[in-house]
C-alpha cells in the first residue's frame, strides 16, 4: 500500500530524466505555431474567434497523440484531420440550428471513432484524430459559435493540415536531434491475433459512449438548456480511453474530482482579467502546458488545469464563468455519473477479463523470443521488442488496480492475480534482455549447444503451457521432450555467452513458475485418453 511520503515522492520525481518536460515542449512548440497560423487566417479571411479555439484545442491534443505516430500514420492524419475539421465546424453550426439531428451526429461520430479501435493500432490512432474536433465542439462557449455560411469550414481544414505538418517538422527535429525518442514501430504494437466469442471490447466501449452520450444530452439540455455542452463533456471524458469498469471508475474518479478544483479555481480567477485579455491567452497556454505535462502523473491533475483554461476562456469572452459555478459543478457531476453507470451496466468490460487477454499476449510474446530463428539476430530482436510493448500494455491495464489496491480497506489486503502477474512478467524484462543479449554476441554458439536447445524448449513449452492456462484452455496430452540434435556435442567448457544464456533460461522459468501459481491450468486429459477419445 503506498504511504503519502511515497505518493508525494512519487509526485516529485515522476519525470526524473525530463522525458514528459520534453514531450510537452514539442506540444505546446505544436499549439504556439497553430494558434500563429490561425490568428493570421482569422485576420485575413475575416474570420470569428471560434476558429482560434478550435484551432488550439485541435493542436493540443495533436500534440500529444502525434508521439505515437509513424511515417504511415502522418500520411493518414493529413487526410483524417481536415476532414474531421471541417465536419466538426459543420456539426457546430448544425447543432445550433438543428439540435437534435445534430446531437445524433456527435453521438454517431463519437461511437464510430471509438469503434473503429477493432481494426488495430493505426485506427486507433485515426479514430483519435477524427475526435480532436468533436471535442472543440464542445468546448467553444454557445454564444460564440457562428452560423452564417462555409467559408470557415475551409478554413478549418487548412489550418488542421498546417497543424499536422507543423507537427511533423517538429516530431522529425526531435527525433533526429535525439530530443526525444522514435516510436514504436508497427510490427511492435501489433497486437496478436485471438478469437474471441461475442462482442469485441472496441465495439462494447462504442455502445458504452453512445449510450453516454446520449443521456448526457437529454439530461444536460433539459436542465441547462444554455450550458447542456457541460455534461456532455464530462460524460465524455468518463468514458474516452477506459480500457474496463476499473479503468472507468479510477479515471473518472480523478478527472471528476479535478474538473471540481479546476472549476473552483476558475471561478476565484472570474474578472481577474476581463474580457478580451492578452495576460489571459498567455495565462491560458501557460496552463494548457503544465496540464499535458502533469497528465502523465494523474489525470486529476490534466482535468484541474484543462477546467481552469475553460474558466479562463469564458472569461476571455466576457462570460463570469463565477456566477454559474453552482450549475457547471452540477453539470460536471451528472455527466460524471452517467459516464460511470453507461460503463458499469451497458455490456461491461470487466478488468481481470482485460489482464487476462493482455497477460496471454505478453506470454505470446515470449514464446515468440524463445521460438524464434536463433541465427536470425534481427528477429530475436524484434520478438524482445513486442515482448517488452506488450507488458507494458499489461501494466497500462492493471493501472487502476494498483490504485485501487493503495486505498484503506478492512480486512486482510488481498493481492490481485492480475498485478501479482504483471509483476511476474516484469520481472522476465532481465531474463529476455540478457537472453537477447547472449543470441546477438554467439547466435551460432546458442544455436548449436545442446543443453541451451533443451533448457529453451522447455521454456517455451513452460510459456505456452501457462498461456494456455491464462486463456483457461486445457493443455494438450502430455508427449516426451525432443531429443537433443544428432551429431552435436556440447564443448567441454561453455562460453560466457552460453552461460549467459543458460542463467537467463533459467531465471524465466522460475518467472513462469510463479505465473502458473497464479493460473492453474484447467483439467489437462492424458494420453490415453485423448487417443481413447
Amino acid at each position: 500500500m503506498l504511504t503519502f511520503p511515497r505518493s508525494l515522492h512519487r509526485a516529485l520525481h515522476f519525470d526524473p530524466d525530463g522525458g514528459h518536460l520534453r514531450a510537452t515542449a514539442v506540444t505546446t512548440a505544436t499549439v504556439l505555431g497553430t494558434y500563429g497560423w490561425a490568428l493570421l487566417v482569422e485576420h485575413l479571411a475575416g474570420l470569428h474567434t471560434d476558429s482560434l479555439v478550435q484551432a488550439v484545442v485541435v493542436a493540443s491534443a495533436l500534440g500529444r497523440v502525434q508521439r505515437a505516430f509513424d511515417r504511415t500514420d502522418r500520411i493518414v492524419a493529413c487526410l483524417v484531420l481536415p476532414c474531421a475539421a471541417a465536419g466538426g465546424t459543420e456539426l457546430s453550426t448544425l447543432i445550433r440550428q438543428h439540435a437534435d439531428l445534430g446531437d445524433a451526429l456527435f453521438v454517431v461520430g463519437m461511437a464510430a471513432a471509438v469503434a473503429v479501435r477493432r481494426f488495430g493500432a493505426r485506427a486507433t490512432r485515426a479514430g483519435t484524430l477524427v475526435v480532436l474536433p468533436l471535442v472543440a465542439v464542445l468546448v467553444v462557449p454557445a454564444r460564440v459559435v457562428t452560423t452564417d455560411g462555409h467559408a470557415r469550414t475551409g478554413w478549418a481544414a487548412l489550418t488542421a493540415l498546417v497543424a499536422v505538418l507543423w507537427g511533423t517538422v517538429l516530431m522529425w527535429a526531435t527525433h533526429r536531434t535525439g530530443v526525444l525518442p522514435r516510436p514504436p514501430a508497427a510490427w511492435v504494437v501489433r497486437a496478436p491475433a485471438t478469437a474471441r466469442p461475442g462482442l469485441s471490447p472496441s465495439t462494447r466501449m462504442a455502445l458504452q459512449m453512445a449510450t453516454a452520450l446520449t443521456a448526457a444530452f437529454v439530461a444536460g439540455r433539459t436542465l441547462w438548456p444554455d450550458h447542456w455542452a457541460w455534461a456532455v463533456l464530462s460524460a465524455y471524458l468518463v468514458c474516452s480511453g477506459a480500457r474496463s469498469r476499473g479503468d472507468v471508475l479510477v479515471k473518472g474518479a480523478w478527472r471528476t474530482l479535478g474538473t471540481a478544483a479546476g472549476t473552483l479555481a476558475g471561478g476565484a480567477l472570474s474578472g481577474t482579467f476581463g474580457p478580451r485579455s492578452d495576460t489571459a491567452v498567455v495565462l491560458i497556454f501557460a496552463v494548457l502546458a503544465v496540464a499535458t505535462w502533469l497528465r502523465e502523473l494523474s489525470y486529476a491533475y490534466w482535468a484541474a488545469c484543462v477546467t481552469a483554461v475553460l474558466c479562463l476562456l469564458y472569461d476571455w469572452f466576457g462570460q463570469d464563468p463565477g456566477s454559474l459555478l453552482r450549475t457547471r459543478l452540477a453539470g460536471i457531476a451528472v455527466g460524471a455519473l452517467i459516464g460511470l453507470a453507461a460503463s458499469w451496466l451497458v455490456l461491461p468490460v470487466r478488468t481481470a477479463a482485460v489482464a487476462r487477454a493482455r497477460t496471454a499476449a505478453a506470454l505470446a510474446g515470449l514464446g515468440e523470443l524463445l521460438e524464434a530463428d536463433w541465427h536470425d539476430v534481427r528477429a530475436v530482436r524484434r520478438a524482445r521488442a513486442r515482448f517488452a510493448h506488450r507488458v507494458d500494455q499489461l501494466g497500462l491495464a492493471v493501472a487502476p488496480l494498483r490504485v485501487l489496491a493503495a486505498l484503506p480497506a478492512p480486512g486482510p489486503h488481498r493481492p490481485s492475480p492480475a498485478l501479482q502477474a504483471w509483476s511476474a512478467l516484469q520481472g522476465c524484462a532481465g531474463p529476455a534482455d540478457e537472453l537477447t543479449d547472449a543470441v546477438s554476441a554467439a547466435p551460432a554458439d546458442l544455436a548449436g549447444d545442446p543443453e541451451v536447445t533443451g533448457r529453451r524448449a522447455r521454456a517455451a513449452a513452460h510459456a505456452l503451457a501457462v498461456r494456455r492456462a491464462v486463456g483457461r484452455r486445457p493443455q494438450p496430452p502430455e508427449s516426451p521432450p525432443a531429443d537433443a540434435p544428432d551429431g552435436v556435442r556440447a564443448p567441454a567448457a561453455p562460453g560466457p555467452a552460453v552461460r549467459a544464456a543458460l542463467d537467463a533460461l533459467t531465471a524465466l522459468d522460475t518467472r513462469l513458475d510463479a505465473l502458473a501459481l497464479l493460473y492453474p491450468p484447467p483439467h489437462a486429459p492424458s494420453a490415453a485418453t485423448a487417443a481413447a477419445s
